[in-house]
């Protein structure tokens, strides 16, 4: 019988490299995993944080096994590069920070033993990734777990669950192929594959491998967020080792004038990216922290997210299975392609679709992102990404590949034909150019490709809450254009069905410690709420009032309280398609939207009282009449600013 035990405690830890013979008696800092060493110094600032290769150390007792078992132990990340050690032997090195990966411990375990494991974030020209817009925490900061298992198992040495199920709808019915990997099995054992509530299968091994199909009749939908119905299938050996999976019957297509289809239903899909680490915490962010960050674009309507830009916790996909989201996954192939990373992005790659591809919330497979922005193409690269796109495809039929490219990539370029569906990051009215230009750009593509499946991967502007402007403009970096610039952007999405999904980038403000601007160094502020997931910025709500079912009443700007001149302009976000203003206890206005968009102009005589309603939903914000404009409004431009971004490193 197979035994899981939480290894995450009493681990003592070193931020130098002091060499496997110096682990043990050096580290001496007590850790509890989670753990990155960078969760201060990876989001202030300056580009300075520590990259370099730190060890852990951990003093155990000889696990209770018998000599039928085997004794693992299986990291879920250790970023970037990991070597584990016990008792002074090397048991395994890996390279990629964010999959699962296993050690046998079996047969080097005495009566007290010594685990060092050392996990190194340097840079380095073979390891993705290496040059990106946010900070690469060090650490092992995922849990550890102590494995204890039959000799005769599901395959440990991947790093999957050692199950895979595909469900392929014919019809009603959903055909289930059940396919087993196990260790030491003679060939003719025998996998019983059993789903709850159905019934089961049985499988002879053959090399290492088992199959069976089963027919579930009428079966239950997966069908998004409207019902997220997930079966359970398990295997099973005579040794008494088992393994489980859930999985859903669902089918989905990418249409060229519809966008997303699920079920043979039109599913537009609207949601936003996100990174996986927090303030305060870095990346060594817990099970709870993920479940908040899932509420919260539940709260706001999300029904799509790209977790970007690298594998993330098995939690986390869990998570989107049960809640219904639609996800785009991807590898940190990114930015700028190295002659010498290419089997890292292939190992990488392999990990993300053999660890995840029983999830039904999952929809394609990212290639990589903006990988022309430094350095262009060339041949070495269009290689590179030939064989990922084969890869995909010899592993997993049933998806598709995609690619976002950055908006200066020509879409009649080769790359661009590669994957099967296509996606571009374009960030008109923020770093360059017109709102508008996002939609010509978007007519025009489709004018000459309209054949082809074309998505919208990352748009967004830099929002710090403090700054308020009543006139604001691209690059004021205020929460008042940030709201303007989405409001065109939904829009834009809303005329053009056949975008098959757009993604803001991004859900929340991340670490960038490259960054210098905005007034808070170290992040990237493109968020719609912020780092420390406490204040949710104006546009959260404008995508709640588009997307949400929740009647609410919004007033937009509340923390632009001191405000000058004869009038000012209130803007009102809602669900509903009319809303009425009073200010100081007098009803001003009553007006209908079908954006969800509600703007009043009124005298700014004193102080005002502010209510906005909807039925029986309200808000209420306060404002005050000042002779000046409060400085605390408006951004100081920091000379140094752009020399410390990332992209000049």
């Amino acid at each position: 019988m197979r035994r899981k035990v939480d290894f995450c405690a009493d681990w003592r830890f070193i931020r130098e490299d002091v060499g496997i013979e110096q682990a043990d008696e050096a580290a001496t800092e007590p850790v509890t995993l989670p753990h990155t060493w960078n969760a201060q110094d990876g989001t202030d600032g300056g580009n300075d944080y520590h990259r370099g290769r730190c060890w852990y150390a951990k003093r155990f007792p000889m696990p209770a096994h018998s000599s039928e078992e085997e004794v693992w132990l299986e990291f879920e990340g250790a970023a970037m590069s990991a070597q584990v050690f016990l008792n002074g032997n090397l048991l395994c090195t890996h390279d990629g920070g964010y999959a699962t990966f296993r050690v046998n411990l079996t047969d080097h375990l005495q009566a007290e033993n010594v685990l060092a494991v050392s996990v190194d974030n340097s840079k380095n020209d073979r390891v993705y990734p290496q040059k990106a817009d946010f900070t690469f925490y060090g650490g092992l900061y995922r849990p550890v777990w102590l494995l204890t298992v039959p000799k005769v198992s599901f395959d440990l040495s991947d790093s999957s669950s050692g199950l895979f199920v595909t469900a392929e709808m014919q019809g009603p019915d959903a055909l289930v192929t059940l396919e087993a990997h196990t260790q030491h099995a003679d060939d003719g054992e025998t996998v019983v594959f059993s789903v709850e509530g159905i019934g089961e299968v049985r499988g002879a091994v053959q090399w290492n491998q088992a199959r069976a199909q089963m027919l579930i009749s009428n079966a239950h939908l997966w069908e998004g967020k409207r019902d997220p119905y997930l079966y359970r299938a398990t295997a099973t050996l005579s040794s008494g080792d088992q393994v489980s999976a859930s999985f859903g019957c669902r089918s989905f297509a990418f249409d060229p004038q519809q966008g997303f289809l699920l079920n043979g239903r039109r599913y537009p899909l609207c949601g936003a990216a996100r990174h996986q680490d927090r303030q305060g915490v870095g990346s060594a962010i817990t099970e709870a922290m993920m479940e908040e960050d899932m509420n919260i674009m539940l709260e706001m309507g999300a029904n799509t997210i790209r977790l970007a830009h690298y594998q993330h916790a098995q939690a986390f996909y869990d998570l989107c299975d049960q809640k219904g989201m639609i996800v785009w996954v991807e590898i940190p192939y990114i930015t700028e392609h190295m002659a010498n990373g290419r089997e890292n992005t292939l190992s990488q790659m392999r990990e993300l679709i053999t660890q995840c591809c029983n999830h039904p919330s999952i929809v394609c497979w990212g290639l990589s992102n903006e990988i022309t922005a430094s350095g262009g193409v060339n041949d070495d690269l269009m290689e590179n990404h030939r064989l990922l796109n084969d890869l995909c495809h010899r592993l997993d039929p049933t998806r598709p590949t995609t690619m976002a490219h950055a908006f200066m990539l020509d879409h009649h370029h080769p790359l661009v034909r590669l994957t099967d569906i296509r996606s571009y990051n374009l960030y008109y009215g923020w770093y360059l150019g017109d709102l508008e230009d996002n939609d010509a750009w978007f007519d025009a593509y489709h004018a000459e490709h309209p054949n082809e499946v074309i998505g919208l991967s990352e748009y967004g502007a830099d929002a710090n809450p403090a700054y308020q402007s009543p006139n604001p403009e691209r690059g004021d970096w205020t929460e008042s254009y940030q709201a303007v610039y989405h409001e065109h952007m939904l829009k834009m999405w809303q005329e053009r069905p056949y975008i098959w999904a757009m993604y803001c980038w991004n859900m929340f403000d991340f670490g960038a410690d490259g960054r210098n601007e905005g007034g808070k160094p170290g992040q990237n502020q493109k968020g719609l709420v912020t780092f420390d997931r406490k204040t949710k910025k104006d546009s959260f709500y404008l995508y709640k009032a588009w997307w949400s079912s929740d009647r609410f009443v919004h007033i937009c700007s509340k923390r632009f309280v001191d405000r000058c001149g004869k009038k000012t302009t209130i803007k009102v976000y809602s669900t509903d398609d009319t809303v009425t203003l009073m200010v100081n206890g007098k009803t001003v206005g009553k007006k209908t939207s079908s954006d969800h968009v509600f703007t009043f102009t009124v005298p700014l005589d004193g102080d005002l009282d502010v209510e906005a309603f909807s039925g029986l939903k309200k808000d209420t914000a306060h404002f005050h009449k000042v002779d000046k404009p409060n400085p605390a409004y408006k951004l100081v431009k920091n000379k140094n600013a752009q020399k410390s971004n990332w992209v000049d490193n």
